[in-house]
């Protein structure tokens, strides 16, 4: 099982990123794919869920409107498109896969990519 994340970078505050979530080894469309984010000193935050089956988008209160995560099942990938962004969104990012009741805990979560970096700064 893989998940790659990839897409971070530095941007300025009202700028816009792409990230991407690569998925291999298992059955996509069994598991919903999660997108995290971490500070040091902090706990890892839900930031936005696609889930399996219909593939309904889920956000947390401080990126709804912002973000918009979509995802394609001929290539296995999920993606989070990141808009208006703030310094308050510099985070290291990841993407995970599990079958899910509750989208923003993470330790529902079964499977991990590492992170990619956002950094949100003039």
């Amino acid at each position: 099982v893989q998940l790659q994340a990839s897409g971070g970078g530095l941007v300025h505050p009202g700028g816009s990123l792409r990230l991407t979530c690569e998925t291999s080894g298992f059955t996509f469309n069994d598991y919903a794919i999660g997108w995290f984010r971490q500070v040091p000193g902090k706990e890892r935050e839900g930031v936005s869920c696609i889930t399996n089956g219909d593939g309904t988008d889920l956000y947390g209160p401080s990126v709804k409107g912002r973000f918009t995560v979509s995802r394609d099942t001929a290539k296995n990938t999920v993606y989070l498109q990141m808009s208006v962004l703030k310094p308050e969104d510099t985070a290291v990012y990841y993407c995970a896969a599990g079958g899910v009741t509750t989208w923003s805990l993470s330790y529902e979560y079964d499977f991990w990519g590492q992170g990619t970096l956002v950094t949100v700064s003039s």
